[in-house]
């Protein structure tokens, strides 16, 4: 895995991941009350829709920053080694 020249500031996003951390203790604690299941259900979606939330911001950053660094730089090795980070990222 490269690096390029910089890494975006995600500060913003802290407020975000730490919304879905209480969302997890909460989950916690549902499931140690033996909450009813659908309930708990809901909670798990809520926090899978917050975390692609987070994802997609950070995959638009990265695209826009150091993706389209690599590109712009005309490096075809730069260029195939963020393709392929990319690609592997989908395929997990």
């Amino acid at each position: 895995m490269t690096n390029c020249n910089h890494h975006p500031d995600y500060t913003n996003e802290l407020p975000r991941l730490n919304k879905i951390a209480g969302q997890i203790n909460g989950i916690k604690k549902m499931i140690e009350e033996r909450r009813y299941c659908p309930d708990i259900i809901m909670q798990l979606q809520a926090i899978s829709s917050a975390c692609k939330s987070v994802e997609a911001i950070l995959l638009e950053n990265h695209l826009e920053s150091c993706v389209l660094e690599a590109f712009n730089a005309d490096n075809k090795e730069e260029q195939d080694i963020k393709i392929k980070e990319l690609t592997n990222l989908y395929k997990k």
